[in-house]
């Protein structure tokens, strides 16, 4: 099945931040939770796994002349 895709064009940041608002608030609980978990999947499947080495600050410092 295809996703239709759709574009909001705004003039100011205040307009895209209502509109966001309303878009999911239009939606339900169920709706937004998947939501929620897809986006949780996405992150540790692609950007958790990956990058293991930059879940500390670096202990080093690199002097450069």
């Amino acid at each position: 099945m295809m996703k239709k895709i759709w574009i909001n064009k705004a003039g100011s940041f205040n307009e895209v931040e209502k509109f966001n608002k309303d878009y999911y608030l239009a939606m339900s609980r169920i709706e937004r939770l998947e939501i929620v978990q897809f986006l949780r999947e996405i992150y540790y499947k692609f950007g958790r796994g990956k990058n293991e080495n930059r879940k500390r600050l670096r202990r080093f410092i690199k002097i450069v002349q």
